[in-house]
């Protein structure tokens, strides 16, 4: 298909964004605004219990650092420490420095919710951000100059999947509700178009990319996963699932082990050499509720899996049959979206009724539905907290926070929050150095940082 010219790339007037000077209040200020639990330890049955963690939670905030740094690093090179304390120690001290994290930029560049984000895999202090609209901003944060801002075609355009061109930086793929996945520049213009539906009634929900394997994989929301070289020829097109694909991963170590989740309360493991259809999946991994996404943890040894209601799952990549460890916690939030009804003339054509029905369909979608994430260098777990009344340890004036759990144990190690940005976080996600933390919360972009580093 021929390369087609995107609208105009321009510097965007809508950008906003304040560097944040008031300090956030401390655990203890906000103890008012929060009624004190109990945190529940681990169970027998390796389900873990994360509560609403304001009991003690200046204790649980600040963990005590047993060890120095330097002193794990010195006995480590006296080969008086293995590797995994070592690394033990490491995390222990980054999760200590949480403390100072605040925000310390804030952008609302978009006229509708911010949908996907994607960090420079580079440049630590640029990302790339997608918007319901079909808009992709790219902005360094780091510099004074205004972020490149991209126009989508609006309603109907919603930016489902972000990824930075690992041959090429200065190009990136999506995946839209559009109805395509492509291959951009930051000038504007689709350099490749790798799949189109040419319909309405389908788009595509997830993309991941393998520089590797020179692989694209998308899925869309009928149960269909297509595999691509990145020349954009199509190897297959099977229908994997029973319903929507909401998300795929490629193993950053094992780039031929795919894993797909969908509404149909399942994720699947694939061994892309074996495909042939959708029974030939190495694991179905069955779920008690529709899947947002799963994700294989930095080093490929795990499966990060999100459900639509209250549960994460850590599975072990090399023991599938293994009961995995279950992580309650309550981040949906996406039923709560109003519902549009199309009304008609009686003269309205079937046309134009498909065409009002689904973007009525699109306007309700879960687009923004939340994600856990890994931390790119520890063995930690970074989500967005909606408290449910329904959830068991749910208590009144239980904050929106973003919860840092322990991939291990399932425990609860640090909550972020911030009063002045106070709505609901569905995605987060660090960047390659660890460092820095971006958040999506409805319109906004929110950047994190140590307080300390703010001050540089």
């Amino acid at each position: 298909m021929a390369p087609r010219k995107r609208p105009e790339t321009q510097k965007t007037p809508e950008v906003v964004v304040r560097p944040k000077t008031r300090r956030s209040r401390s655990p203890r200020e906000l103890e008012p605004e929060a009624k004190k639990l109990c945190v529940k330890g681990p169970g027998s049955s390796r389900r873990f219990d994360s509560g609403c963690l304001w009991a003690g939670l200046a204790s649980l905030q600040v963990p005590p650092s047993y060890t120095s740094i330097v002193r794990a690093l010195h006995h480590h090179k006296l080969g008086k420490a293995a590797w995994p304390s070592l690394q033990q120690g490491l995390q222990q001290s980054f999760v200590h420095s949480l403390a100072s994290y605040r925000i310390f930029q804030k952008a609302a560049p978009f006229d509708r919710r911010a949908t996907s984000l994607a960090w420079h895999p580079t440049h630590p202090s640029t990302l790339a951000v997608g918007s319901k609209g079909g808009d992709i901003m790219l902005w360094n944060f780091g510099i004074k100059d205004k972020p490149t801002f991209i126009k989508g075609i609006g309603a109907g355009g919603s930016v489902t999947g972000l990824k930075f061109n690992p041959l090429d930086t200065n190009q990136f793929f999506t995946s839209s509700m559009e109805g395509t996945t492509r291959l951009q520049d930051f000038k504007g213009n689709t350099l490749r178009v790798f799949t189109s539906s040419d319909t309405c009634n389908i788009w595509f929900c997830s993309l991941d990319v393998s520089a590797r394997s020179r692989m694209v994989v998308t899925g869309d929301n009928v149960g269909h996963v297509i595999l691509l070289n990145m020349d954009g020829r199509e190897l297959w097109n099977l229908r994997m699932h029973k319903k929507k694909v909401t998300h795929v991963a490629l193993n950053p170590c094992c780039d031929w082990l795919l894993a797909t989740a969908s509404v149909d309360q399942t994720v699947k493991i694939w061994d892309l050499r074996q495909v042939k259809g959708k029974s030939s999946c190495l694991h179905s991994l069955l779920h008690s509720h529709p899947v947002n996404a799963a994700c294989f943890s930095p080093d490929g040894a795990q499966l990060l899996t999100t459900d639509q209601k209250s549960e994460l799952r850590v599975y072990s990549a090399s023991q599938w049959d293994c009961p995995p460890s279950l992580i309650p916690h309550p981040h949906r939030h996406f039923q709560h979206l109003t519902p549009i009804k199309p009304s008609l003339s009686p003269c309205c054509s079937a046309l134009k009724l498909q065409f009002l029905l689904t973007s009525a369909l699109l306007m309700t979608s879960p687009v923004s539905a939340p994600k856990a994430t890994w931390h790119p260098r520890y063995n930690l777990i970074v989500v967005g907290r909606y408290p449910d009344p329904n959830f068991k340890s749910c208590t009144p004036h239980e904050l929106r926070t973003i919860d840092v759990f322990d991939g291990s144990s399932g425990k609860m190690m640090y909550q972020l929050y911030d009063p002045e940005s106070s709505g609901i976080i569905s995605l987060n996600e660090f960047n390659p150095m660890g460092d820095t933390l971006a958040s999506l919360m409805g319109y906004h972009i929110l950047i994190w940082s140590q307080e300390a580093g703010m001050r540089k």
